[in-house]
């Protein structure tokens, strides 16, 4: 079973710490059995800066050591003026050394940075200390305003509820869509939030929502199959295109046209593992409308091709 080790260095931060552990322990495969083995790792009893008032601490059965043969290695939010111990800095070296995935969750990406892990990557980490993490770290590629950053081996995401994104994330390439997507409801978050997508949102709006832009997003989901245009998005909000754009931007992070095609990609992954239908069917039903347009767009940007996508994760 795939392990995943996460780790509770001294001043984790609390809420950054049970992201990963909630969300791995709630991934079941197709036979409902666990996806994966949890392990909290920490060298002694850790104290939390979750709560500056009122500090707590924390205790696990799993030592560091029982990091060393983790198949996926993650680092939880941390103070970045907390010292790191030496061990821990070689821990992290061996684990991408031995070809273990390695990700962070908010300023734990300044531990990666200091391990070395990041020189030459492009990464992330909360929008409020991105600065400071490309100060302290040149060689770091810091892109601010993403959720999160898939580099391959190495992950990086942003502040607090950008980690469940990156789980999620994790949680679809190893398993697919459907167990994703079934994790995301055990844990009710929306199934779906691109890496690219802006990490400051003002609120996230509902599909299904009666009022307001919640209602023109159900009226795009149901019609994901049809040729619609910016023009026809905005006419259905009764909005001009700029205005939409605007609004739209500032709800959900992302333009229409973008949200749509995430969405169109979001069905024709999950037609791929959960029907036949011929590859030209599912460019149809997922509005790409010939093989070739749904080709470009699923290797652009699920790094693959329709049909081997579909030999991997096909249930």
């Amino acid at each position: 079973m795939h392990v995943v080790a996460v780790l509770a260095l001294d001043g984790v931060v609390a809420f950054d710490l049970t992201i990963p552990c909630q969300v791995f322990a709630s991934a079941r495969c197709s036979d409902t059995t666990p996806a994966y083995e949890i392990r909290v790792c920490a060298e002694r009893q850790v104290t939390t800066t979750a709560c500056e008032q009122q500090p707590f601490q924390i205790s696990s059965r799993y030592s560091l050591d029982d990091a060393i043969d983790a198949d996926t290695l993650i680092v939880p939010g941390v103070d970045p003026d907390q010292p790191l111990h030496p061990r821990t800095v070689r821990l992290i070296r061996d684990a991408a050394a031995r070809g273990a995935r390695v990700a962070s969750i908010c300023t734990g990406a300044f531990v990666l940075a200091a391990a070395g892990l990041l020189d030459g990557r492009r990464a992330t980490t909360h929008w409020q200390l991105a600065s400071r993490l490309a100060d302290a770290f040149p060689n770091v590629q810091v892109d601010p305003s993403v959720l999160f950053v898939d580099d391959g081996q190495i992950l990086t995401s942003a502040g607090v509820a950008a980690g469940l994104d990156l789980c999620l994330h994790m949680v679809r390439c190893d398993h697919g869509a459907a167990v994703a997507a079934g994790t995301a409801r055990v844990i009710v978050m929306a199934p779906q939030r691109a890496g690219g997508q802006a990490q400051f949102i003002e609120h996230q709006v509902p599909i299904g929502d009666t009022d307001g832009l919640g209602s023109t997003l159900q009226w795009m989901q149901d019609n994901l199959d049809k040729p619609l245009r910016l023009a026809d998005i905005a006419a259905k909000a009764t909005m001009s295109t700029r205005s939409l754009s605007r609004q739209f931007r500032a709800r959900t992070g992302t333009t229409p046209l973008r949200w749509l095609l995430d969405r169109r990609l979001q069905q024709a992954r999950e037609l791929l593992e959960t029907t036949d239908l011929p590859v030209d069917r599912i460019a149809e039903a997922s509005g790409f409308g010939s093989t070739e347009t749904l080709r470009h767009h699923f290797s652009r940007h699920v790094g693959t091709t329709p049909r081997d996508y579909r030999t991997s994760f096909h249930g």
